[in-house]
């Protein structure tokens, strides 16, 4: 049809013919729209939203997240968004404490915690590592693979620490956190916009250490 219209001379075309154009150009712009966002979301970025505590003050419950697949490579300190099927049996939002072959120590009764001997600094929790559950020991080794996470909310997160959760296999890994554009405000509910250096994730730091005994 447009193909046919546009042959004519523009003084030719009616009234009908120039609306059948205008609407065959705004469909081809809405389908090339559709179709990069759909690519956008499923190559680049996804958005999932949060539920529940275990990630505060960090991640606030109703938080709205965008995740990226294109970082491969685990890194300490990366909250990401797992798959592995857990106790819980829903994707779960963690940080990542140690990667493969790396050896993970708490010291419970303090609150510490060391990766390869060296204590972190940990500014992004909200409580001291204190909770320890049944059925896992310290120090333990990370397998080649897989990854330790914890949440910031350490007195109210299962994570790596317990068997319901364990390690983290890293092909279960969706994404990695990488803008949180937006949450919903826990006392009137409603949405708020973060500032745009709000929406970067707190890293973790190294401070070199005495290895607890």
């Amino acid at each position: 049809m447009q193909e046919d219209l546009t042959k004519k001379d523009k003084k030719e075309l009616s009234f009908a013919d120039k609306l059948a154009i205008n609407c065959y150009d705004l469909a081809s712009v809405l389908v090339s729209a559709i179709v990069t966002i759909m690519l956008i979301f499923t190559f680049v970025f996804r958005i999932v939203g949060v539920v529940g505590t275990s990630m505060v003050p960090t991640l606030q419950d109703g938080d709205w997240l965008a995740i990226t697949a294109w970082d491969r490579k685990p890194e300490y300190g990366q909250v990401i968004i797992i798959t592995q099927p857990n106790w819980f049996d829903e994707p779960i939002v963690k940080r990542i404490i140690a990667t493969e072959n790396q050896t993970v120590d708490i010291n419970f009764s303090k609150g510490e915690v060391y990766v390869d001997g060296v204590l972190l600094d940990e500014p992004y929790i909200n409580n001291l590592t204190l909770n320890q559950e049944d059925g896992v020991t310290f120090p333990l080794t990370v397998p080649e693979g897989h990854v330790f996470v914890m949440g910031d909310n350490r007195q109210g997160s299962t994570d790596s620490r317990s068997e319901k959760i364990g390690f983290i296999d890293e092909n279960y890994i969706l994404g990695v956190v990488k803008l949180r554009p937006f949450n919903i405000n826990n006392y009137d509910r409603k949405f708020s916009f973060y500032k745009f250096t709000d929406w970067k994730i707190s890293q973790a730091v190294l401070t070199p250490a005495s290895p607890q005994a």
